[in-house]
């Protein structure tokens, strides 16, 4: 693996400063069921890395203590850490909101029968990757049989109430482009998404969200093996729109790895850059003894991916 974080700095990426913290997105793990090329995790079967229950009870206490009203779980897979059912569950209970980052063949994965259920039941926000419509690009990227069992997932959580009409249940897709691509425009490509699911198997889901592969980890290192590493950037930058500089991620977003030190975005947290670039990483515990509102946020130029174009965040396209 090539070390990204040599080739994204020093940047002259403009400086940004962080507004409110509202969302916690916590990283439960590198455990996960799938090992897919773009994922800037590095997760897969084989990572045993996961949260502590001391971890996240410090999570709970800064849900109780802080304005935080979204906490948005990933991993790997965060549904394998033993304790994501009992921490969505209590932060359902302070009536913060849960977005589960599923990759939906989880929802088949022995002793996982009942997942499904459980989300519903707490009304928990799923979103989930689904990288094409069409069965030959999903398997191509994620390994043979994925797509069946990603329809599978979805029939299951559309039969339990997620994205019908009226429901509280809200159920996102995510799209990733294969290679070293922007995105296509949103809201044309989840019309798409819409006619084929629907059309082919049934399928509802209320958004889909399109995010841009960084050059980072797994994906960064493909490119930089494949000598496309340069290219990709040059297509980043070229693609910058300064007015995305407003809504970036990490303005309102603080990035919690499974040891419960903190970084500016999920990004950051893989390259291993600390909250606002410190020498120093900071905890959990700083959320509840510091105010971190206004505080500079590090960037590198794997920043270009969240501006380039329709830009790009946990939540999709910016525009």
């Amino acid at each position: 693996m090539h070390d990204m974080r040599t080739l994204l700095q020093p940047s002259d990426f403009p400086a940004i400063h962080r507004k409110e913290v509202t969302t916690l997105q916590v990283n439960l793990g590198y455990t996960c069921n799938q090992t897919c090329l773009h994922c800037h995790v590095n997760a897969g079967p084989t990572r045993k890395e996961q949260m502590s229950r001391d971890t996240i009870d410090l999570v709970l206490d800064v849900l109780r203590k802080t304005n935080v009203t979204t906490l948005d779980l990933t991993g790997g897979a965060p549904e394998l850490n033993v304790n994501f059912r009992y921490l969505a569950a209590e932060a359902r209970k302070l009536n913060v909101h849960v977005i589960d980052r599923c990759n939906l063949t989880i929802l088949s994965e022995p002793g996982q029968s009942d997942l499904a259920e459980f989300l519903a039941e707490h009304e928990i926000e799923v979103v989930a990757s689904l990288p094409c419509y069409l069965e030959d690009n999903v398997d191509a990227q994620r390994g043979d049989g994925v797509y069946q069992r990603s329809m599978d997932g979805l029939r299951a959580l559309n039969e339990l109430g997620y994205a019908k009409v009226d429901s509280p249940l809200i159920l996102n897709l995510v799209y990733n482009p294969v290679g070293p691509y922007l995105p296509p425009p949103q809201m044309q490509l989840e019309e798409d998404y819409h006619r084929e699911l629907k059309t082919r198997f049934g399928v509802e889901f209320n958004t889909l969200f399109t995010i841009t592969n960084m050059p980072i980890s797994r994906f960064g290192s493909t490119l930089v093996s494949h000598k496309q590493f340069d290219d990709y950037m040059v297509l980043l930058r070229g693609a910058m729109k300064v007015e995305n500089l407003e809504s970036v991620m990490c303005r309102d977003i603080v990035s919690v790895d499974y040891q419960g030190f903190l970084y500016d975005c999920d990004f950051n947290q893989m390259l291993d850059i600390p909250l606002g670039g410190t020498t120093k990483k900071k905890h959990l515990r700083t959320l509840l003894e510091e105010n971190i509102n206004g505080a500079k946020i590090a960037v590198a130029n794997h920043c270009y991916g969240c501006t380039a174009g329709q830009g790009s965040s946990c939540g999709g396209a910016l525009d």
